[in-house]
């Protein structure tokens, strides 16, 4: 978990210089759970994951940059998480046991303390835009 934090920091440091004129919000991603062994890839493997963790920030960053909602950038942050096999979510997922995928994501909004969450789906491409719809669309918190 260690290593997976400073891979996540080290793409978080990889962000340009902040500007007179720096935007007044932040964005974080988490990279996935796991053991992922930094000192142990290639340098290609490791420039495929700080391009991928920064795929998903200038996502999330462009939408709130453009005035976008936050709820709109975690989910833009997200999206290229779940498309990538590197991560484990969405197209990375690990398999169960019966070699198949089973996958989860929650959101909130702490503006009016609104939540979705869904947990085991299978047929989903991307599980956050699911979760964002049971919040936004239906009378459950969780499916």
């Amino acid at each position: 978990m260690k290593k997976l934090i400073v891979a996540v920091a080290l793409a978080l440091l990889a962000q340009p210089a902040l500007a007179e004129d720096a935007p007044k919000w932040s964005l974080a991603i988490h990279g996935g759970a796991g053991t992922l062994d930094p000192d142990k890839m290639t340098p290609e493997r490791r420039a495929e994951y700080e391009a991928a963790l920064q795929a998903a920030l200038d996502a999330g960053a462009k939408v709130l940059a453009e005035g976008g909602s936050a709820m709109d950038a975690v989910k833009a942050a997200i999206i290229p998480m779940e498309d990538s096999p590197l991560f484990n979510a969405g197209k990375g997922a690990v398999f169960t046991w019966d070699g198949t995928n089973e996958l989860d994501a929650s959101i909130m909004d702490g503006r009016d303390r609104s939540a979705g969450a869904i947990a085991g789906v299978k047929t989903v491409k991307n599980p956050i835009l699911l979760a964002d719809t049971v919040r936004t669309a239906s009378p459950h918190v969780m499916l």
